[in-house]
């Protein structure tokens, strides 16, 4: 039956047929709209043999793509003996039940698809528990038309006292046992969610955190491993990374800091999915700053900001400061391309993680915003403090030493910035501030701007079609 086709969601090994339909509002490419639906399927493990496309100012309530183009599918999935058909959008479950019953084989919609590959690559518990919560709220409504055994149970001949009637339904069933485990899960995310709060923020209060954000498949990896040295797995596919991790970047000049990498975003990312992910994303929600990682070289790379733009802002992230990070360059074949970018952004950074270009810059534009505005100070420090000495020594410049200024006491002149003086008083003891003045060598390369102000005076954020800016 059409319902035991949906009890396995995987996709597999298995031929696939890809079905799309651009609507007046439609994100996706016009010119090669099912590309990147390609590409989640090949991640997921599938093979491509056909791709669909319908033009349409609404959808059909009862198939989504109206029942003539059904028939046409049918006829393709006999044609090139499918398994499975995807569809680049969210269906309703009379919708997948209405399509299968024509196709006679298993119907996936994006969502569905998306799940299945964060299956297969969630590594640790609290990834794994993130993705059995996604699957369990997306299946929650479905249960009607993903199983056939809806008969009603415990009534009849051989019941017990009292337990004669019309009995519960197995879907009701099903509908409880869904429930009870996702108040379950739930409840443990709750757990993990509390403990990786407390671990980021006791990290943030002793380190500078940093985190890579951007598009699926932006390079972010790539450059994690440039920056850290890390061997962080990379594959050119999307979704390669579920796992936040976090290892210590050296920013130069005695000053380092703490660098994660995310999860990558996706356009039209279900919201029980962004809900779900929170905790993954626990690292960026917490970040001092944030790198916007954008594959400069994408055609589709505009469209895909504005879907990392849409996330960062649902995560709760609009407030944080954010640099844009311009990734492979070295990918990028014209001028016009850049000229673009320059030009809506010019504060991005340029940088080829796989070649290195522009790492150095990029580490001293973050070092120059986690030290923060540079002082000219003279202080008096206690020559016993060799802790205190020792700590400004490393991190300040140190101008000149006056010995002589008062007995058993140190006055250093020193260049030092502010982030390093507030930590100076924590390490010295006394620290006593004879003279602090503003100095005008301090100046920054790039000023960091909050997410919210990055976009807001730019194309991208008003849904600037991406083929309109070369």
């Amino acid at each position: 039956m059409a319902g035991d086709k949906r009890m396995e969601l995987s996709v597999r090994s298995e031929r696939a047929i890809l079905v799309g339909v651009l609507l007046p509002n439609s994100s996706a490419n016009p010119a090669a709209p099912l590309d990147e639906l390609a590409s989640l399927a090949q991640t997921a493990g599938a093979t491509v043999v056909e791709r669909v496309t319908q033009q349409r100012t609404t959808i059909d309530p009862a198939t989504f793509i109206g029942r003539g183009k059904v028939l046409e599918i049918a006829k393709l999935v006999k044609q090139h003996q499918a398994d499975v058909v995807i569809f680049d959008h969210d269906l309703s479950p009379n919708q997948l039940r209405d399509v299968e019953r024509v196709c006679d084989c298993k119907i996936l919609d994006r969502s569905e698809l998306i799940l299945d590959i964060f299956a297969t690559r969630a590594r640790t518990a609290e990834a794994q528990l993130q993705v059995a919560l996604a699957q369990l709220e997306y299946t929650y409504p479905r249960l009607r038309h993903m199983w056939s055994h809806l008969e009603r149970i415990g009534a009849g001949a051989g019941a017990g006292v009292g337990a004669r009637g019309p009995g519960e339904m197995q879907l009701e069933i099903d509908r409880r046992l869904v429930r009870d485990k996702v108040s379950d899960l739930k409840r443990r995310i709750a757990q993990v969610q509390s403990r990786k709060s407390r671990e980021v923020s006791t990290r943030r209060m002793g380190h500078f955190t940093v985190s890579l954000v951007g598009y699926t498949n932006a390079g972010k990896s790539t450059l994690f491993n440039t920056l850290t040295g890390a061997d962080t797995f990379v594959e050119d596919r999307l979704f390669a990374t579920l796992d936040t991790k976090t290892r210590r970047w050296k920013l130069g000049e005695a000053h380092w800091a703490l660098v994660s990498d995310t999860v990558g975003f996706v356009r039209d990312l279900p919201h029980h999915l962004v809900a779900s992910f929170k905790a993954t994303l626990e690292e960026a929600t917490h970040a001092d700053l944030l790198l916007i990682v954008v594959d400069a070289s994408d055609p589709q790379a505009p469209a895909q900001l504005k879907s990392v733009q849409k996330v960062l802002l649902e995560i709760g992230c609009g407030g944080q400061d954010a640099i844009l990070v311009l990734n492979k360059i070295d990918a990028v074949t014209q001028k016009e391309e850049l000229a673009y970018w320059r030009t809506q952004f010019p504060q991005a950074l340029e940088v080829s993680a796989r070649e290195g270009l522009g790492a150095a810059l990029l580490a001293q534009s973050v070092r120059e915003h986690m030290l923060g505005n540079l002082w000219r100070v003279k202080a008096k420090l206690h020559l016993a403090d060799t802790r205190g000495i020792t700590f400004v020594e490393k991190f300040a410049q140190i101008i000149a030493r006056d010995y002589d200024a008062q007995p058993d006491m140190v006055l250093l002149d020193m260049r030092i910035s502010g982030r390093i003086l507030e930590q100076a008083y924590q390490h010295a003891s006394p620290l006593e501030i004879v003279r602090k003045t503003a100095d005008r060598n301090g100046t920054a390369t790039v000023t960091p701007l909050k997410v919210a102000e990055l976009f807001a005076h730019h194309a991208v954020a008003d849904g600037q079609p991406a083929n309109a800016r070369i």
